[in-house]
């Protein structure tokens, strides 16, 4: 009961609306441009080919996303609108793709990775900045339980498409993001006069790098077992991917949510211990098809979780008072690059022993737990303290009703 009362708490108001359009939109163009990019290069280009390809576009994405932390902050408004128009553009130049040759499709590799990384920082960091730290955690569960359901429609419909179709679609999509500046306040002055940190200066925090660590080892070890778990699961692999989306888009509410009443790290810690347990199942009955089902339900709860707190609301109560872009660089980057490593894992995959990767999977995320208990809190103390009066003071009422 107090947790339905805190969601009803928690209702998103007007002003968070241009937040939720752009960072909704952004996410779910980038993952199915991406998608759908990364489809049409393996199947038109040898692995070889592919793999330069691939490694320009990370390239792109890595160094526009260090180039747009330092710049977009200085007028953000202005720099967001351009990178949500760039982005059209170059989704619709993505037809060009099938018919191009090795070095076009290299250029256009590398103009893709720079419409989704020089704005990715600012996008999330005015997520933050529009939400408060006591609800940003159900305000990140709502977007990206939004995002969930999103990508799972969007994919069915996309892939009804013909390749050109499909990226023409792709950039209707993306222009539909331009909605979110005509809700957006234009008042840029706020954030430009916060002080931004040296990134060196950020990665000398303490609790900063309580948290980096353990994210940094769950996306290696996430993106590293993609290509044993494709192996494992065979035709099944890509129902995997459908169902996780839509339990991920529900769990992620209620991951979001719990993360404003009991705290961000025990929603961290709980999905970290989820992850390592279905690691441990498929580590020891991989070849039976309910194993299969387990780690599709424990997988879509973890990353429910983690998207709720680790995408949207952690990096913002870090950043606390300075400009969020790095500190929302910093998480982010980990996770996009690590997108790298299942093409380098890929064709060592028959030599690799499954049940011996999945232990280490298993183990590595267990062992992830432990720099979180020493991380503090982000979610501010008297929040808790103030829920947990709350629900101290709605006992004793109802134990004197009961005994009046």
């Amino acid at each position: 009961m107090q947790f339905i009362k805190s969601l009803k708490q928690k209702v998103p108001q007007r002003s968070f609306l241009p937040a939720f359009i752009l960072v909704f939109n952004s996410l779910t163009w980038y993952t199915l441009s991406m998608a759908l990019f990364t489809s049409t290069i393996n199947s038109s280009y040898s692995s070889s080919a592919a793999l330069v390809i691939f490694a320009v576009n990370y390239t792109g994405v890595a160094g526009s996303a260090l180039l747009g932390s330092i710049v977009f902050p200085r007028a953000r408004r202005t720099f967001l609108f351009s990178w949500v128009l760039g982005g059209t553009l170059i989704s619709a130049f993505l037809i060009t793709v099938s018919s191009n040759n090795i070095s076009g499709s290299v250029l256009t590799s590398f103009l893709l990775g720079v419409s989704v990384g020089i704005g990715l920082p600012s996008c999330l960091a005015y997520f933050a900045d529009e939400t408060s730290t006591e609800n940003r955690g159900f305000h990140g569960g709502v977007t990206w339980s939004a995002i969930g359901f999103g990508i799972l429609l969007l994919a069915l419909l996309v892939n009804s498409l013909s390749s050109v179709l499909a990226f023409l679609a792709i950039a209707i999509w993306r222009a539909l993001g331009l909605g979110a500046f005509a809700f957006m306040k234009n008042d840029e002055t706020t954030h430009t006069k916060r002080s931004s940190p040296t990134y060196f200066s950020i990665l000398r925090r303490r609790d900063l790098t309580l948290y980096l660590i353990p994210w940094i080892m769950f996306c290696l070890v996430n993106f590293v077992e993609t290509p044993m778990l494709e192996k494992v699961f065979g035709g099944f692999f890509v129902s995997v991917g459908f169902i996780e989306f839509a339990l991920t888009g529900f769990f992620a509410l209620i991951g979001g949510a719990l993360a404003d009443i009991v705290g961000r790290k025990r929603v961290i810690m709980t999905g970290f211990i989820i992850l390592g347990l279905e690691y441990a199942v498929l580590s020891l009955f991989y070849s039976l098809p309910v194993s299969w089902y387990v780690y599709t339900a424990f997988d879509g709860i973890a990353w429910g979780m983690f998207a709720s707190v680790f995408f949207m609301t952690l990096w913002g109560d870090l950043a606390n008072g300075f400009a969020k872009e790095k500190y929302y660089l910093l998480g982010g980057l980990s996770y996009i690059l690590s997108g790298f490593l299942p093409i380098l894992v890929k064709p060592y995959v028959e030599v690799i022993p499954l049940n011996a990767s999945f232990s280490l999977a298993s183990f590595f995320l267990f062992l992830a737990v432990l720099p979180l208990m020493y991380a503090p809190e982000t979610l501010p103390e008297k929040r808790i303290r103030e829920r947990e009066l709350k629900e101290y003071v709605e006992r004793a009422k109802k134990a004197k009703e009961k005994y009046a």
